[in-house]
């Protein structure tokens, strides 16, 4: 059974660490050694068209999705063909499939692409090489993927790397350094950002300047900030809220700080799967507070249908601070 991200991960260097830390620090090993040798065998693959890789140095959380979505947006806006891709986590199809948000439920291809396959056309595939020459083949001027930093197998024109740019309560969005399973970290700080072309930090709107020192950690590499924007004020009235996603408390905080007269909030791990009996949990103790029950968009497409028409989604976007920086990195490829 997949469990709820770890706090304790998110805690800066020299802090006081809990003995699971260290328990686990000898598997971080493995899996950065597992990592750095897939990485440096793997031959890329060419598309023919432009590929752009959203990725993540940490495990999850730090609003990548929103990005991707966002990205898209503008592309699109701008009259280019843009096609977005991802491996579809958490659904049965290993593709090539491009994601038809009518036939397909999230248990086919995973919670975000189905969620962003309802503004343009978006791919799943195991395998990302097969998946971006499959757009390329539908017309795809450039692939927006979302995830894939750690993946080498496809050949990628720009990659951008999102960080969780929240600092308060005492969190650090990079941990001490440890890579997973002892801390966040997919690989060594160090040895990810040395790929990566520009660093996006999302800040929620209530926070008006990235924290210096993480600033300071990305020197060298451009860094935009994006703002976690809500699309529509959260509904009125008591709510119980809940989600499933890489930090869970994150929507508690941004439900909170909206105003949201919120009762109570459950954690579920990323991605969770909501069964009928959960469900139904959830819905007695909303019922037993007298409030509405809220959720992520994420979580929502993973809801049995049955059930959207009970718990609202309260969607949110991320827009970027300045379109200057994002359009200086754009223009190499011609876009």
């Amino acid at each position: 059974m997949k469990l709820p991200t770890p706090k304790w991960w998110y805690v800066r260097a020299g802090a006081p660490a809990p003995v699971t830390r260290a328990l686990l620090t000898p598997i971080s090993w493995i899996w950065a050694w597992a990592t750095a040798r897939r990485l440096a065998r793997a031959v890329p693959v060419d598309p023919g068209i432009p590929v752009i890789c959203v990725g993540n140095l940490t495990a999850g959380g730090t609003g990548k999705t929103p990005v991707v979505r966002e990205l898209l947006k503008l592309l699109r806006d701008r009259g280019i063909t843009a096609h977005g891709l991802s491996r579809g986590y958490g659904g049965r199809l290993r593709g090539p499939v491009r994601v038809d948000a009518e036939v397909h439920r999230a248990a086919d291809v995973g919670d975000e692409p189905l969620m962003m396959a309802q503004d343009g056309p978006f791919w799943i595939s195991a395998d990302r090489a097969q998946g971006a020459c499959a757009a390329a083949a539908e017309g795809a001027q450039v692939v927006v993927m979302d995830d894939g930093h750690q993946n080498p197998t496809l050949k990628k024109a720009l990659s951008l790397v999102v960080v969780d740019g929240e600092t308060r309560d005492g969190e650090w969005p990079l941990g001490d350094g440890a890579v997973f399973p002892a801390g966040p970290l997919r690989e060594p700080l160090a040895v990810g950002l040395a790929r990566a072309d520009a660093v996006i930090l999302v800040l929620p709107a209530d926070l008006p300047f990235p924290d210096p020192d993480l600033l300071a950690i990305f020197a060298g590499k451009p860094a935009l900030v994006a703002r976690i924007t809500p699309v529509c004020p959260p509904p009125s009235g008591p709510q119980l809220g809940f989600a499933g996603i890489g930090k869970p408390w994150k929507f508690e905080r941004a439900l909170k700080a909206a105003g949201c007269h919120l009762v109570e909030f459950a954690n579920f791990p990323d991605h969770a799967t909501y069964s009928e009996d959960m469900l139904t949990r959830l819905a007695d103790m909303a019922a037993h507070c007298g409030a509405g029950l809220i959720t992520t968009e994420k979580d929502w497409v993973r809801l049995p249908s049955t059930w959207r028409g009970r718990i609202k989604a309260w969607p949110i976007c991320v827009r970027f601070e300045t379109l200057a920086d994002l359009d200086s990195l754009l223009s190499r490829l011609g876009l």
